[in-house]
Order: structure tokens, then sequence, then C-alpha cells
């Protein structure tokens, strides 16, 4: 009788072995001759590291980045400028420098002191080019000439109008170079310097 149980195990176990060997062969296939040769399909030659460099350095900043990087930088002049202009620091720091922060925010404590008041009403970007690109070592370096219009005035606690003309819409000419880490996970440009 137990001859009997142990002819039905090595026979479940044969056929669990075959369900587990035809499942195997349905995933993966077989071997039909018609395989791609796989030391055809790759280069054999590798680049040396100056021609990688170069064509690494061309693919970080070819047209289509280029043009990517000027959407974004729109937004951040946009953003930057307006609130700058209402005060608001705490919402644009994640996209200043750390020396830009602290000279807007003496800008803005000298304003508060003397108890003027910014008004800007931001109209729009007329354009806005790269001027200059460079990396050094890691460092992304963008310079951008914006050309926008604003309507802007400052005014005093009295509210006397100091500079500006709350009807008139001003051309803004202004050159900002942004910089990035390109080895860095944040994927923020910084603002680094707006008066060149």
């Amino acid at each position: 009788m137990n001859y009997s149980f142990e002819y039905i195990d090595i026979i479940l176990l044969a056929m669990i072995a075959g369900f587990i060997f035809l499942r195997l062969r349905g995933i993966l296939g077989k071997r039909t001759g018609h395989e791609e040769n796989l030391e055809s399909s790759f280069a054999h030659d590798f680049p040396n590291e100056k021609t990688l460099k170069s064509k690494l350095d061309q693919l970080e900043f070819n047209e289509k980045a280029k043009e990517d990087f000027l959407k974004g930088a729109k937004i951040a002049y946009e953003t930057i400028i307006t609130n700058f202009a209402s005060g608001n620091l705490k919402n644009i720091k994640y996209l200043l420098d750390k020396k830009v922060f602290e000279q807007f925010n003496e800008a803005l404590n000298e304003r508060k002191k003397s108890g003027n008041i910014s008004e800007t009403t931001f109209i729009g970007i007329d354009s806005a080019h790269i001027k200059e690109h460079k990396k050094i070592n890691n460092i992304l370096e963008v310079t951008v000439d914006f050309v926008s219009e604003i309507i802007s005035c400052v005014k005093d606690k009295n509210n006397k109008i100091l500079t500006g003309d709350p009807e008139k819409v001003k051309k803004v000419f202004d050159t900002w170079k942004f910089s990035k880490d390109s080895k860095s996970n944040n994927p923020n440009w910084l603002l680094i310097d707006t008066q060149i």
C-alpha cells in the first residue's frame, strides 16, 4: 500500500516539473536559429573621454534644452518680479541664490523702513534670448536677456508717487544669470545675478 503512495508522489512531482517547464518555455520562448548576433549589434570601439565629454556637453544644452530652459526662465522671471514687488521673498527663495536673496531682502527692508510702497503690474514678456551659456566643471551658467512690459511705481506712506507712473506701461530690459549644478538632484535653476 505504501508503494502506491510513493508512485503517486513521483507522478505528481513529474507533472509539476512538466508544468513548470512548459510555463518557462512559454514565457522565455525557444531557439529558432534566427536570433540576432549580439557581437555585431554593439560597437566594439568605445569613444575616448574627450569625444564623450564634447558629446555630453552638446547633449546637455541642445536646441530643445534651450527652448525648455527659456520657458522655465520666463516663468521664473515673472514670478520673481511680481513676488519681489509685493514683498513675498518667502515664495521665491527656492529660485534665488543666497547672495541674490540677501540683496533682495536688504532692498525690501530699506523699502519697509522708509515706508514706501511698490505697486507693480506685470503685463508680459516681449522676448527672452540666451546671451551666453557655459559649463564650469559641474556648474551650468546661462545668461538671458529679457524684454518685458511692466507698469510700476513707488509711493511714499502718504500715497505720493516717488518714481514710476501707475498709468504708463514701461519697457524693461533685464539681463539675468541663472546657474545649476548638473550633478545636483534639485531640478531648479537659481538666479545668481541681476546686475549684468
